[in-house]
């Protein structure tokens, strides 16, 4: 190992340390003293109910840990969105778990929030997959009603898809462990089976406050819209549980009774581990995201074996396409080669840049996979593609864009790891958030944002200058720094990987080491969705 190989391992590794350290913080909620009054009511907090409710032996991955993280300060935060969203199994069956946190501001919906709901329902609509609610909320935040309540992608989408997914046969189980009240009380309703737990859980268009003032009754809320109320006299719920581990054993034996399901048929074979050491990468990673590095060889820790066949090896050096097994799953990678590599013509191309033929030679392989019926992976470390003079008369725009089109009307599943850089068109083109991955994760390296820090800043800089400038301001050497500083630092918090989760413009940020595990999980969840229409690149410039 060289030096260069010991200093990126302890640089990676810290990132690691980093990203373990949010996760302890944002699995707290909203707080151990809050976690403390939640037990002293007899409930579970939402992840121990999903750790109770999810098969021990089996791997699972949450889904968007860090929404919300680092936005609505000014309201208290909202760690992880205010709900746990765990991909897993239950009785053997792969499903998708939803948890109201009741810690964070009750369970009430910010934003956010709602944004990871429909994520989670679009991951289910996607592949089919089982979807079970635990409900514990106080509805939408009141102070946010603006940003939460009536636009297309808001709270009243959630009950649009429940109707949706019902009438596609996707399983919906509820329970009612806690508050659920006005429009959210039609989630449970509106799911194939509800369970409320008695004592703790309340179902009410209204709660016995607002009905005071509405119509001047006076009413408790167990009565009002307890388990008793809603298991014996309106019917509303379908089963009464004790308590929390009561509500989760009834889901258990449930699930345990649906039958098996259409699978795609995405082929598989036994599992096997890579034969380089997996934890290599974090020395082949390189601290600066302008380094360069062999991506074939994150690629040989990645994929059963080490072992991959590259498609068109010689041709487009710029990405790499292959085929490939990670976790026994057959996939086709297209991933950016980071390293300086020359082309047919002899001519050197940068690492990270897609050249014409590589845009050309990765719409072929796309074409493939989509014919063959394999699932995509997208390893992304790039800066866009090549400008100027000689690519645009080579018709950069055009290649380009057939694969922006491939990618676009690709059938077979996709999945997407931004390893590195994420910039502009090159996101777009290596399958961003924008071009339906099923699944679409992070390293602790990563950087998402139209250019680099450091690009932008120098484009944001002349901006500011020239405006500065106008006003009469002399601009000396050191107001230029302090300026150039002061604007690269806002706009690097900007491209962290942690703001893109945040927002859900990934599902995550992982562990390399992780990776195997969600693109397993991934095409699995996948198989439960037969391909129903046919690969058809539409109209393309040839």
């Amino acid at each position: 190992m060289d030096i260069n190989f010991n200093k990126n391992e302890d640089y990676n590794k810290l990132l690691i340390t980093d990203l373990r350290k949010r996760f302890a913080k944002v699995k707290l909620g909203g707080g151990q003293k809050r976690i403390d009054k939640h037990h002293a009511k007899g409930k579970m907090t939402a992840r121990e109910r999903i750790d109770y409710l999810l098969d021990k032996k089996k791997p699972c991955i949450e889904i968007a840990t860090f929404a919300g993280d680092g936005m609505y300060e000014e309201h208290g935060g909202c760690p992880s969105g205010g709900v746990v969203i765990k991909i897993g199994y239950v009785s053997g069956k792969q499903c998708i778990v939803v948890a109201n946190d009741a810690t964070v501001k009750a369970g009430a919906w910010f934003p956010i929030t709602g944004k990871k709901n429909l994520r989670a329902q679009e991951i289910s609509i996607e592949n089919r997959l089982p979807i079970i609610y635990l409900v514990d909320s106080a509805g939408v935040y009141l102070p946010m009603q603006d940003e939460i309540f009536p636009d297309k992608e808001h709270f009243g989408r959630i009950f649009r898809n429940n109707a949706v997914m019902s009438s596609m046969g996707i399983t919906q189980i509820a329970a009612v462990m806690g508050s659920c009240v006005a429009g959210g009380a039609y989630l449970p309703i509106m799911s194939d089976e509800a369970l409320i737990v008695d004592k703790t859980g309340s179902i009410f268009l209204a709660g016995s406050y607002l009905v005071k003032a509405a119509i001047g009754e006076n009413i408790d809320n167990e009565t009002l819209g307890g388990a008793t109320t809603h298991c014996e006299i309106s019917g509303v719920t379908d089963y009464k549980a004790k308590d929390d581990k009561d509500a989760l054993d009834t889901i258990r034996r449930t699930m345990g009774r649906i039958g098996d399901f259409d699978k795609a048929g995405y082929n598989r074979t036994a599992p096997t581990r890579p034969i380089e050491n997996e934890k290599d990468i974090y020395g082949i990673l390189p601290k600066s995201r302008s380094d360069q590095y062999d991506m074939k060889e994150i690629i040989k820790r990645l994929v059963d074996d080490s072992e991959f066949d590259e498609y068109k090896k010689d041709y487009g050096k710029s990405i790499i396409t292959c085929y490939a097994r990670i976790d026994g799953w057959a996939v086709g990678i297209v991933a950016n080669q980071r390293k300086v590599v020359k082309n047919k013509k002899g001519e050197m191309q940068f690492g990270g840049v897609i050249y014409s033929d590589s845009a050309d030679k990765a719409t072929r392989f796309i074409a493939n996979c989509n014919q063959k019926k394999i699932p995509l992976v997208f390893l992304q470390d790039v800066t866009g593609f090549m400008v100027g003079s000689k690519s645009e008369h080579g018709g950069i725009i055009k290649d380009g864009a057939k694969m922006v089109n491939a990618v676009s009307n690709s059938v077979v599943p996709k999945f997407t790891i931004i390893i590195g850089n994420s910039y502009g068109a090159g996101n777009y083109a290596m399958c961003g958030k924008a071009y339906d991955p099923r699944l679409i994760v992070s390293w602790p390296s990563a950087n998402l944002a139209v250019m680099s820090g450091t690009a932008a800043a120098k484009v944001l800089l002349q901006i500011e200058k020239a405006s500065l400038l106008k006003k009469g301001e002399e601009i000396t050497p050191e107001k230029e720094k302090e300026l150039f500083n002061n604007i690269k630092e806002r706009y690097d918090n900007q491209i962290s990987p942690y703001y893109a989760a945040s927002r859900i413009w990934t599902d995550g940020v992982i562990d390399p080491l992780d990776t195997r595990k969600w693109i397993s999980l991934g095409v699995e969840a996948a198989d439960h969705a037969p391909i129903e229409k046919p690969f058809n690149l539409g109209v393309i410039q040839v």
